[in-house]
């Protein structure tokens, strides 16, 4: 007998259910969530360019904006210039003058890829002066060496074409650094 009479109420539910799916149904729909609150705010991380200006030059990859906010260039490395640890690298000095005569107080475009910072707090971005790519320039004289690191990898296979460019064509540290 209870188990005629839990059949019986699993299907006046399971019929009810089938009320509030059934699209062609003629009674209302009814819903337990409120719809007039509104939702949580959601922040899109946006990877437009930004104009911003730069105050100074740190090295051949990084550079210091308005704010005191640092940023590293994406996909590069150019050789050491304040390593505490050990000399100025070959072509640290030549790197760091390009990039200051690159974009020392000027206004650039810079744009994220995935990560926001790295591990020292450091913005990192893709970096332009009108329409020079710096990353891409600085990769293709010969200032810097392709460096990337996932997630960052929008332009990676550029600038690995940049860097071969400037090895084939001796330019920058790929003649003056090399070690025979």
């Amino acid at each position: 007998m209870i188990k005629k009479q839990l059949i019986y109420v699993l299907a006046v539910i399971f019929a009810i259910l089938q009320l509030f799916v059934n699209k062609n149904s003629p009674l209302p729909k009814i819903s337990f969530i409120p719809t007039d609150v509104p939702g949580p705010t959601v922040t899109v991380a946006s990877y437009e360019k930004q104009r911003v200006k730069v105050i100074r030059i740190v090295d051949g990859d990084t550079i210091e904006i308005e704010g005191k906010q640092k940023i590293r260039y994406i996909g590069i490395n150019t050789p050491e210039l304040h390593d505490p640890r050990r000399s100025i690298e070959c072509f640290g000095q030549a790197a760091s003058d390009e990039n200051k005569k690159l974009v020392e107080g000027k206004e650039v475009s810079i744009q994220r890829d995935v990560s926001e910072t790295d591990k020292y707090k450091r913005l990192l971005r893709y970096v332009w002066v009108g329409d020079i790519f710096v990353n891409d320039y600085l990769v293709r004289q010969g200032f810097a060496q392709v460096s990337t690191f996932p997630p960052d990898v929008k332009y990676q296979q550029q600038f690995l074409d940049a860097q071969k460019e400037a090895q084939e064509n001796s330019r920058g540290l790929w003649k003056e650094c090399t070690s025979n």
